[in-house]
C-alpha cells in the first residue's frame, strides 16, 4: 500500500522545522562595494561538526524524477548542515520529514521556484535531489571530514509524490 502526498510551496515558516529557505530576501539586503553590490546577508549557516571537518562547495547535476514518484527513502546528515542552490531558474522539490524517534515521519514535500534554495538543518531527514522536467545543476555546501555523516532509512511502504506539473 502507497500513501499518496501533497505539495506544498516552499516558504520560510513552513519551512522552519527543518533548515532555512535560500533566496533573496530584502530585510536582508544591504549595501556593498560602494553601493554596486546588492548583499543578502547570512541567509543560512553551515554546519560541520567533528574534529577536522570543513566545508566544501560542489556542483550537483540532478537528473528529473518521473512521477508519479514514490518515496521509499530518506537520509539525513547527522555532522553537518547541506545546503543546495539552483543554477537555473527551473522548480525542483524539496522532500523532508521529521524525526520521530530516530526515524522519519510522513514526508512533506515542497515546490521551490528556481531562485530558491535551502540549508538542510543538521540531522534532518530528506530525501536526496530532486529535479523536475530537466536536468539541473546545483551549488551544494556540504560537510567533508572523519566520521558517518550519512545516515539512511527505507520505509515499509512508499509515499506517492502526484505530478507537479498537474498541481
Amino acid at each position: 500500500m502507497s500513501h499518496m502526498l501533497s505539495i506544498e510551496p516552499l516558504t520560510r515558516e513552513a519551512f522552519a522545522p527543518f533548515g532555512s529557505v535560500i533566496e533573496a530576501d530584502p530585510a536582508s539586503m544591504r549595501f556593498i562595494n560602494g553601493g554596486n553590490t546588492e548583499r543578502f546577508h547570512a541567509l543560512a549557516r553551515v554546519d560541520a561538526a567533528g574534529e577536522g571537518a570543513g566545508v566544501i562547495i560542489n556542483i550537483f547535476r540532478g537528473q528529473p524524477r518521473v512521477f508519479p514518484y514514490s518515496v521509499t527513502m530518506m537520509e539525513r546528515h547527522p555532522l553537518g548542515s547541506q545546503s543546495f542552490s539552483p543554477l537555473r531558474d527551473r522548480p525542483w522539490l524539496v522532500v523532508v520529514a521529521e524525526d520521530e524517534g530516530d526515524r522519519p515521519g510522513r514526508p512533506r514535500v515542497f515546490i521551490a521556484g528556481g531562485r530558491q534554495g535551502v540549508n538542510y538543518g543538521r540531522n534532518v531527514w530528506h530525501h536526496p535531489l530532486m529535479s523536475v522536467g530537466a536536468v539541473s545543476e546545483f551549488i551544494v555546501v556540504d560537510r567533508e571530514g572523519p566520521g558517518n555523516n550519512l545516515e539512511e532509512f527505507h520505509y515499509d511502504e512508499a509515499f506517492v509524490i502526484p505530478d507537479p506539473s498537474k498541481g
